[in-house]
């Protein structure tokens, strides 16, 4: 895929850091990924690193609905 096709399509997934503060839990994303061409793995693109190193990949969902659960 290039970088214009993904751009096209949107990314395959979004990746969020996810951090705990009592009950609450504080879903911030710091990036996106897409699929290869060939589907054998993905290319992610990350504007921050969480500081507990675990990223969280999640299909994206319409604006309205982007409410993250775990």
């Amino acid at each position: 895929m290039t970088d214009q096709t993904q751009k096209n399509n949107g990314p395959a997934f979004h990746a969020f850091t996810v951090k705990k503060i009592g009950s609450d839990k504080f879903w911030r994303r710091i990036g996106v990924a897409w699929y290869h061409e060939n589907n054998t793995g993905l290319n992610i693109e990350l504007d921050a690193l969480p500081l507990d190193g675990r990223i969280v990949l999640r299909v994206p969902l319409p604006k309205d609905e982007e409410q993250m659960e775990e």
